[in-house]
């Protein structure tokens, strides 16, 4: 093993402590890592890749969802927020600094099939891509909902991150709009029914 490639794998493994921000700036007790979400994210394409309305090769979907946060290794996690004037980062200055850390993550093992993946995810042209993202918003809600049901968090506490946005809704909110299979929007309304249920209101989207 070369020393640059020692580096970067212990570099990528900054992943398992990275903790998602969205979960932090709500104050969720142990949020869970970036790299539990990939694995998350993995899982779904995993199981749902023969379920989805168009066919999606099951490897390449589990492949892609394995490196779609890997940039966040050297980046670490920008959330994506629905309330404005929230959002800390634009979604180009976060493009290109992502771009620039997977060039420099992958380039010491020579596969340009990998950052071929990612920039497939990235672009969302693609079936297999928007399968991917929308697995991805799934795994979230998904957390949402467990973190709901655990009571993870103190509702009653003041967060100057969340003015708009009550309970967890605003991870659903920033889901809800972003879907591009009939598949990921079917899960979502089931995953929101039970939240829905858990909270005793409907969501506010």
């Amino acid at each position: 093993m070369m020393t640059d490639e020692l580096d970067v794998l212990l570099e990528m493994l900054e992943l398992k402590d990275e903790r998602r921000t969205g979960w932090e700036l709500r104050n969720i007790d142990s949020p869970e890592s970036v790299a539990a979400h990939t694995w998350g994210t993995a899982t779904l394409c995993f199981l749902y890749a023969d379920q989805v309305e168009v066919e999606i090769d099951q490897q390449k979907a589990t492949t892609m969802a394995l490196i779609h946060d890997l940039a966040e290794a050297r980046t670490g996690d920008i959330a994506t927020r629905a309330e404005q004037g929230q959002q800390a980062v634009t979604a180009n200055e976060k493009e290109a600094a992502e771009r620039d850390a997977m060039d420099d993550l992958l380039e010491p093992f020579k596969n340009g099939k990998l950052l071929a993946l990612w920039e497939e995810y990235e672009a969302r042209q693609t079936p297999t891509a928007q399968f991917i993202k929308d697995m991805d918003l799934i795994d979230s809600c998904l957390q949402a909902l467990k973190y709901e049901r655990k009571g993870r968090y103190d509702e009653t506490e003041a967060n100057e991150h969340f003015s708009v946005f009550g309970n967890l809704d605003e991870f659903f909110a920033t889901a809800a709009p972003r879907f591009q299979t009939q598949l990921g929007e079917e899960l979502f309304e089931n995953i929101k029914t039970r939240y829905e249920q858990e909270i005793g209101r409907p969501c506010q989207l």
